[in-house]
């Protein structure tokens, strides 16, 4: 026990914790990094940029509630999720970068920043690898939880195939995350059922939310390439099972808020490519000129 709270935030022997938040034990601790026979380093890191970006761009995205949620608990909800997806996307970036250190932006000599860092700040968008789904702008606070509920669906079922990955970083990673989604899910399906369920108005927005969001899910049971092929040696989840897994989820919260689903087109593609071939939207830009803009007008700063 400490006389003040503050005094176990200056503990210096504690350093590991800041890698997790405090009092959280390293997921990876004794899981072996190495890689595994038969998979291809480069394929392997692309798959990781794939799901570390879907979780960063997102994150960012929730951090932009900060000061501007409906009530002061939301607000704190909406930040430790995307706290939670930080931490995921911290993984799977320091996962890409060992797999193929190639991947990783070259800095300046003696510069401190770690790999993982370098691929969240010092790639330009066509370098992200996320699907269009989690970089659109916010909207007002009915899109966001929305937005989130489709992820959150999607993301856990994947991961949930991913526990039983032949890459133990990935299958340790995705134990630790599909706890953590699962509350986001949960979290997000109460908001839109009570949202659904409230005003006049704020059933509108749920509606309008709903049609915003829905032309940019057929993103999400899309196979690329590189999962294909990471499939096939036994590494990664099958996109098209978790988005039929999800939409189970999702068609159960909208009979339980009286919803229908949209009629809505999809997105599509440009040129048949999307976010996961770095093709994104007009936001995609604007919202990484505010996440990296410090640590790239201080390249060699330690933090």
């Amino acid at each position: 026990m400490h006389d003040s709270a503050y005094e176990g935030l200056v503990e210096a022997e504690d350093d590991a914790r800041w890698a997790f938040g405090s009092s959280f034990d390293d997921p990876l601790a004794g899981v072996d990094t190495t890689l595994p026979d038969g998979v291809d380093g480069p394929a392997l890191a692309a798959y990781c940029l794939m799901l570390g970006d879907d979780a960063l761009v997102l994150s960012q995205r929730l951090a932009q509630w900060a000061t501007r949620g409906p009530e002061l608990e939301e607000e704190v909800a909406l930040a430790n999720t995307g706290l939670d997806l930080i931490g995921q996307a911290r993984l799977l970036l320091a996962r890409a970068a060992a797999a193929d250190p190639a991947c990783v932006p070259v800095l300046p000599e003696g510069s401190p920043v770690p790999d993982e860092d370098r691929l969240a700040f010092f790639r330009d968008q066509f370098g992200f690898r996320n699907v269009h789904l989690v970089e659109l702008e916010n909207g007002d606070f009915a899109v966001t939880v929305v937005r989130l509920l489709v992820f959150s669906a999607w993301r856990l079922a994947l991961l949930e195939q991913l526990r039983g990955s032949r890459d133990a970083v990935l299958a340790a990673v995705a134990e630790k995350g599909v706890k953590e989604l699962r509350y986001h899910r949960d979290h997000a399906a109460r908001w839109v059922v009570t949202l659904a369920g409230g005003t006049d108005e704020s059933r509108r927005r749920t509606v309008a939310a709903l049609q915003a969001i829905w032309p940019f899910l057929g993103e999400l049971g899309r196979t690329h390439p590189v999962e294909t092929a990471l499939l096939a040696a036994g590494v990664a989840a099958d996109p098209a099972l978790a988005w039929q897994q999800a939409s189970a989820d999702l068609d159960l919260v909208l009979s339980t808020a009286g919803l229908e689903r949209p009629q809505t087109r999809s997105a599509g593609t440009v040129g048949g490519r999307a976010g996961r071939d770095g093709v994104h939207s007009e936001a995609m830009q604007a919202l990484l000129d505010e996440l990296q803009s410090v640590a790239r007008a201080h390249p060699l700063g330690r933090w």
